[in-house]
């Protein structure tokens, strides 16, 4: 009885969560399977790109060569889509731009050229004691590489073979990116075309000497310069807070360009400061640093006092909302342009982690933005002076 008893509670009680927790189970084993098919088709790729890259390099099989092999392999396995002359080009493509990463068992290859001219030579040619598509390692001073390249989709390889075909330390830190913030296809050809490898952890800073190592290393790699805010549309003569009102309206962009980890607090965000209160531009809380990061904009170039304005909003957010288990708050100017000696000397004189940087708009519609547009009293008082 007790037995049945416990069996019967059991179903009353924890069905559902049993139902739950397998279709989470599920839903995981098949993201572990599709990882796996990738890395397994990657491997398959890269191997088959090693040999297309062999073969054209010692052999004379002219500009038709990727036409000819598709066509064989096609013949072979008609039941395979993936051996089209562009894919067969990418397959080459993604073995030469990754193959200093790479290693291939030392084994040289020979090529069976057997009556290569005859109709049947596609089905003579061979490689020869060739390395197995499966025998394929990273450096040993690059062993994590290897789970980096074959872990991103092959349509994410193909943006960075036709954008870094000769950079391959460029492809990489695309690809580690990708890997690191789970970026889908559509958000890496974003910064691919604003060129974040330019620009990551490149705002001048003091976090070397104002916070400890390894936080300022982390904190500068947050950093970006230029932000490229090529999502708003502004006038020349656009206003400060048109620019900020723009950002709130494309928020989502704006924390995209910002990176990943940013959680907006609030904007004009209040600080009760003495007897005084004050408007923090922006507000965001940064979970993967968990501190707070103040970020203050100016439509003008760097001015020096910025720096105190800033510093100070740091300090009070430090007082005022900083938990115990928070790191220390850091500081972020975003101007329009800069001069970097005036910027790295006004830093060394705060004692407050800041940066600053540029940023970069496209003025796309210059004549529908608001800062341009009568007011509803210039209307109204023309019409009025017309009747």
């Amino acid at each position: 009885m007790n037995g049945a008893s416990n069996i019967k509670e059991f179903k009353a009680d924890n069905y559902a969560s049993w139902i739950e927790s397998l279709s989470v189970r599920y839903r995981q084993s098949q993201i572990k399977a599709a990882v796996a098919v990738n890395t397994e088709m990657l491997k398959f790729y890269f191997g088959l790109g090693h040999d297309l890259s062999l073969m054209e390099k010692d052999q004379p099989w002219g500009n038709g060569f990727l036409k000819r092999v598709s066509l064989d392999l096609k013949t072979k396995m008609p039941m395979a889509d993936c051996f089209s002359p562009r894919n067969l080009y990418y397959m080459r493509g993604f073995f030469e731009l990754y193959a200093k990463f790479l290693i291939l068992p030392q084994v040289e290859a020979k090529l069976n050229t057997e009556d290569i001219s005859s109709p049947q030579a596609g089905a003579k040619m061979a490689l020869t004691a060739s390395p197995q598509l499966v025998d394929i390692f990273p450096r040993q001073d690059e062993i994590k590489l290897e789970h980096l390249i074959f872990r991103v989709p092959w349509g994410h390889h193909k943006l960075l073979i036709d954008k870094f075909r000769n950079e391959p330390d460029n492809a990489m830190f695309y690809v580690r990116e990708t890997v690191k913030k789970g970026w889908s296809r559509a958000v890496l050809l974003n910064f691919l075309d604003t060129k974040l490898h330019e620009r990551q952890g490149k705002a001048v800073s003091n976090f070397a000497v104002a916070l400890p190592e390894p936080d300022s290393d982390l904190a500068q790699e947050i950093t970006k310069d230029p932000y490229c805010f090529d999502f708003i549309a502004l006038t020349p003569k656009y206003r400060e807070m048109e620019l900020k009102n723009a950002m709130m309206v494309h928020i989502e962009k704006f924390l995209l360009e910002l990176g990943q980890g940013f959680m907006l607090v609030g904007r004009e965000y209040r600080l009760e400061i003495g007897t005084k209160e004050r408007f923090v531009d922006l507000l965001f809380f940064h979970m993967n640093l968990n501190r707070y990061v103040v970020v203050e904009v100016k439509v003008t170039e760097f001015k020096e006092e910025h720096l105190g304005q800033l510093g100070l909003y740091v300090s009070a957010v430090n007082h005022l909302l900083k938990k115990s288990n928070h790191e220390p708050t850091i500081g972020l100017l975003v101007c329009k342009t800069k001069d970097n000696t005036m910027v790295k000397w006004a830093l060394e004189s705060s004692q407050q982690p800041i940066g600053v940087s540029e940023y970069r708009i496209s003025e796309i519609l210059p004549n529908e933005i608001v800062s341009d547009l009568p007011s509803v009293a210039d209307i109204e008082s023309a019409v009025g002076g017309a009747k």
